[in-house]
């Protein structure tokens, strides 16, 4: 069993789960329609993302593991997911900002993900690609709506960016999982990926009519995802995620 491959696919489908989970509360709650179900979809893409990473781990583990093992049966110091994608939804702009953020980085990821030499990643990563391209299209495109919007959608667009800001340096910051896994060809080098993720960055906010948020070099970022080492909301989204297989352990439906 390759204990190293197996928690590298599970930083990646913990990334995918608990990002779903979050867009997934916008479920009846969104600005418009359209864009509740939008969001919806976009959601499930994530879910299903997840599916695959869980039940690729699985079927190397073995021991009686499923899919469900691991994001039902796991705690918060367990997951690998990075803290972008587990902060609150907040209001429509800072769920629109954090979307911005990830959906720029994984449009850019599952290109190299693709290239990978285990071919199970590479086929996840070619499917994924193909939502993920229209979910950087969506976030990016209400990203240059409110911040070319009113007064108030500007203040709310920018006031966001710069929030989440601050949690986008441990997209490209490598754990030594990723490291180990770069280094056999499984992954791609994350670090190669900021200046082309930046430059989509600058794009958008540029057309938004939006400032790009000042950092130095070296600047600190919060980090601590990979680690285990999350925020207090992990443990109240996997409160409610894990309810029903905690209270009824091995439901099915």
């Amino acid at each position: 069993m390759n204990t190293s491959l197996i928690q590298y696919i599970l930083h990646l489908a913990d990334n995918s789960f608990i990002y779903g989970h979050r867009l997934s509360e916008w479920c009846g709650h969104g600005p418009e329609l359209e864009v509740d179900m939008a969001l919806s979809n976009i959601a499930l893409d994530h879910i299903g993302a997840a599916r695959s990473y869980y039940q690729y781990a699985a079927s190397i583990e073995g021991n009686g593991k499923t899919e469900d093992s691991y994001p039902f049966h796991r705690d918060g110091r367990q997951f690998r997911n990075v803290l972008l994608v587990e902060l609150p939804k907040g209001n429509f702009a800072e769920s629109i900002a954090r979307s911005f953020f990830f959906d720029a980085f994984l449009f850019l990821f599952y290109k190299e993900l693709m290239k990978s030499a285990d071919t199970q990643l590479a086929a996840i990563a070619e499917k994924s690609l193909k939502e993920v391209t229209y979910h950087t299209r969506f976030s990016s495109e209400w990203v240059m709506r409110l911040g070319d919007g009113t007064e108030e959608s500007k203040l709310k667009m920018q006031q966001a960016i710069n929030k989440y800001w601050d949690y986008t340096g441990e997209l490209f910051s490598p754990s030594e999982i990723e490291i180990e896994m770069n280094e056999l060809n499984i992954a791609p080098d994350i670090t190669t990926l900021r200046t082309e993720w930046e430059k989509l960055i600058t794009q958008t906010l540029e057309e938004a009519t939006l400032s790009y948020p000042l950092r130095a070099d070296g600047a600190w970022f919060q980090s601590g995802g990979k680690k285990g080492i999350h925020t207090e909301h992990l443990g109240f989204l996997l409160a409610e995620a894990q309810y029903l297989q905690k209270s009824y352990p091995g439901a099915e439906w």
